[in-house]
């Protein structure tokens, strides 16, 4: 069977890459922009940073922020429609992945209005058109929205997550400048953070792996094991390098999906509003320990790229455990809780189960599971 490999078709890395925004614009013929940033972004003047851009190039745009921490259905037919009326011909996503996964969401239903429903986009849909161009412009080092092809929005009325794949949603061109992460606070980089390292370490294991898919994910984890405490310290290193992690993370995991830590977190945003990034920092380590003997030599590799020494003396059960130790404090020192005790109901295990269990990232996992052991995953974390 052959591997398909897809990554975005440009990006700029670096302190002052989003300056390059109007020059692309501009060489592309675009006439207005349609932005799509959270509330935050905005009231804390983050977004003014495009804008700003925008305004000395005399490119117009219109903002549009209505976006939730996890966008939903009404988040993005509300953004759907107020891009038809705004005139504009390609969008700026400037955030998190709820930023961006909410633009990507209307730029394929833009071109693609038989789905303006949303919810028909779930999974793998059959969408014909290329969505309206996208520039992402990242303020978190996590998602690597900005070089996927996967976006998550939730359906409100069923409490759910939808995982939605589609090649044609890559953004045109991704600035990664670590400026527009310098204010982040430190939960949000700690929790953005791990949420990168779990790609990494999922997209390493997941069924789909293959030998250009490991290099990326590799590369990932060494980057954020060396950088992750550093950005959170919010060091210009720090966050420049995280910057870079992310994105390489992103790279590989878009072609090969996820595991079960992803559908066990989806869940949870969806019942509770948890974090995203926390949810898979809590569940990593159970779930890393829950998958090892499905993984042959892979936490070998885990542990030497998270810095542990002496690997290749080890046995397999304590190279196993060294990277699954060393995930653990990378958390701790972090600041993630080390439990699901205050989010998670008893009540609720059997929903969540058989939510994590029909997610689209769970037939990665490199461990065939079942509703019951994921619910025994949640229950030995409260």
């Amino acid at each position: 069977m052959a591997n398909r490999f897809v990554l975005n078709e440009m990006s700029y890395h670096g302190k002052g890459a989003i300056a390059e925004i109007a020059a692309e614009a501009k060489s592309r013929g675009f006439q207005k922009a349609f932005v799509c940033s959270d509330p935050d972004l905005v009231k804390f003047g983050v977004t003014k940073k495009v804008l700003d851009i925008l305004d000395e190039a005399s490119l117009p745009y219109e903002l549009y922020s209505d976006i939730k921490p996890n966008p939903t259905v009404e988040n993005v037919q509300t953004g759907v429609a107020a891009y038809k009326k705004s005139g504009a011909d390609y969008l700026i996503a400037i955030g998190g992945g709820s930023s961006m996964d909410t633009a990507k969401a209307i730029g394929i239903i833009i071109n693609n209005p038989e789905f303006e429903d949303v919810v028909s986009l779930e999974g793998v849909a059959p969408t014909k058109n290329k969505s309206v161009p996208i520039f992402a412009v990242p303020t978190t080092a996590g998602t690597a929205a900005e070089v996927t092809i996967n976006y998550v929005i939730t359906d409100a009325a069923k409490n759910r997550k939808m995982v939605c794949v589609d090649p044609k949603d890559i953004p045109v061109v991704a600035f990664v400048d670590p400026d527009m992460m310098a204010s982040m606070p430190k939960g949000l980089t700690a929790a953005t953070g791990m949420d990168a390292l779990t790609h990494a370490i999922e997209g390493y294991i997941t069924a789909g792996a293959w030998e250009l898919s490991d290099m990326f994910h590799l590369k990932a984890i060494e980057i954020i094991a060396r950088s992750l405490r550093d950005a959170v310290a919010n060091t210009p290193e720090g966050r420049e390098d995280m910057a870079l992690g992310q994105y390489v993370a992103g790279m590989g995991f878009s072609n090969v999906g996820l595991g079960i830590v992803h559908s066990m977190a989806h869940p949870l945003g969806a019942l509770y509003d948890t974090p995203h990034g926390v949810a898979n920092a809590i569940i990593l380590p159970t779930v890393m320990e829950y998958n090892a003997e499905a993984t042959g030599d892979k936490y070998k590799y885990i542990a030497k790229a998270m810095g542990v020494e002496g690997t290749e003396e080890m046995s397999q059960e304590e190279y196993r455990k060294a990277a699954i130790d060393a995930v653990k404090k990378l958390s701790e020192d972090v600041g993630i809780p080390k439990d699901l005790k205050e989010i998670v109901k008893e009540e609720d295990i059997p929903f969540l189960s058989q939510s994590a269990f029909d997610d689209a990232c769970r037939p990665g996992n490199p461990r065939e599971t079942s509703v019951e052991e994921i619910a025994e995953l949640y229950r030995s974390l409260i």
